[in-house]
């Protein structure tokens, strides 16, 4: 084999190389991509059930029940204009509390949304950004300093 075919070879293996390493890069930033939702953007159009997304709002005054299976408890999550129940099983961090601010990692399925996580704010000057901008869009917004810019 002649010098110049080697290097052309070494040149396409080493660009395949290179593509396969980016593929597998980017697979799995796609996987591990969860996007942001408010209750009024899921109402409009709701996401498939197979992707995994973040709810976020306040919870909805009078809306926490436990379930009475240990651990589990149901609540609305609200953005002003719209709610969502849902479900979550599993201990609520001590800042959980209605009126609050929160946000719930999981899937929608049949209108429910099933929490595997759930993020309570931790202080009164702390708020998403993303909750912020939804509570803003429906005038539910009372202020706080952590999402003002």
């Amino acid at each position: 084999m002649k010098a110049k075919r080697k290097r052309l070879l070494f040149a396409l293996g080493g660009i395949g190389l290179l593509s396969l390493a980016v593929a597998l890069v980017l697979s799995a930033f796609e996987e591990n991509l969860v996007f942001f939702f408010s209750p009024s953007e899921i109402a409009a159009k709701a996401p498939p059930a197979s992707q995994r997304i973040r709810l976020g709002g306040l919870v909805e005054e009078g809306s926490v029940q436990p379930t009475g299976e240990g651990l589990s408890v149901q609540f609305r999550v609200t953005d002003g204009a719209s709610s969502l129940a849902v479900r979550f099983a599993g201990a609520l961090p001590d800042l959980f509390r209605e009126g609050q601010g929160v946000v719930a990692e999981g899937r929608v399925e049949n209108g429910v949304f099933i929490a595997s996580e759930v993020l309570a704010k931790h202080d009164e000057n702390y708020m998403p950004a993303e909750v912020a901008e939804a509570l803003k869009r429906s005038g539910n917004w009372q202020g706080g300093q952590g999402a003002e810019k």
